[in-house]
């Protein structure tokens, strides 16, 4: 999002610390990773000022904005999709908007997850109760029960294909066999979702980092990007 959000023309941009502290991180290698891989969405990357988009503001677990009279809440609930989630929640309509903590129909993104902390995130999420939800990908969720659904949809993806990965991984099991092993298992039930055979790759590779020896995501560089590809993929 970094990368396009300079086009709105926005006075303001938030995120959370956690999220600039990313941008600093990895915003040119994720940049740079994203234009090889999709040269045609990036005419024109020239025109993003100072090459990245930086946050005008920043915050520590919760912001409060009054547009008018309407309250909005940008809140960090946890880690998940990536360490500085956000999400914006409308108390008085119970309205959330997840971003990539909840999809729908489509499959979750995680190549820079945690993914021992999601469950945990969308119990905090759920804890809101929530009656109307916008997820990052897929239809807006209008009634509760469309919204539980959600939730235990996202849920199921991450624990599903986590737990699968640290099965094969302790059995000492490389990681081509592992995500061969994890597409299988899961795609009878997930192949369906918006972006499955994208998304896959980066999920099984960041879970098996999670799962042996990395805590934290590692930067994905143009370069490992296409590593990535070529040892799962062919």
């Amino acid at each position: 999002r970094v990368l396009g959000a300079s086009a709105y023309g926005a006075e303001h941009i938030i995120a959370s610390e956690d999220t600039r502290d990313l941008i600093v991180e990895r915003g040119q290698f994720d940049k740079d990773s994203e234009i090889g891989r999709f040269p045609r969405l990036f005419q024109n990357v020239e025109s993003v000022p100072d090459g990245l988009t930086w946050p005008t503001m920043t915050f520590n677990k919760k912001m409060t904005l009054w547009l008018g009279k309407l309250e909005v809440q940008i809140l960090q609930l946890g880690r998940g999709h990536t360490k500085g989630d956000t999400v914006a929640w409308l108390p008085a309509e119970k309205i959330l908007f997840s971003g990539d903590l909840v999809e729908f129909g489509a499959t979750p993104y995680a190549g820079d997850a945690y993914f021992n902390d999601w469950p945990q995130t969308l119990d905090n999420l759920a804890a809101l109760k929530p009656e109307k939800l916008v997820p990052g990908r897929g239809a807006a969720l209008q009634t509760p029960a469309q919204v539980q659904e959600g939730l235990a949809g996202t849920r199921a993806f991450i624990s599903d294909l986590y737990e699968s990965v640290k099965e094969s991984a302790a059995k000492g099991e490389d990681l081509r066999k592992v995500y061969e092993a994890t597409f299988a298992k899961l795609q009878p039930k997930y192949g369906n979702w918006v972006i499955f055979n994208h998304c896959m790759p980066f999920d099984v590779t960041r879970a098996y980092d999670e799962a042996t020896q990395y805590p934290d995501p590692r930067i994905w560089t143009a370069e490992r990007d296409v590593q990535m590809w070529k040892s799962l993929e062919g």
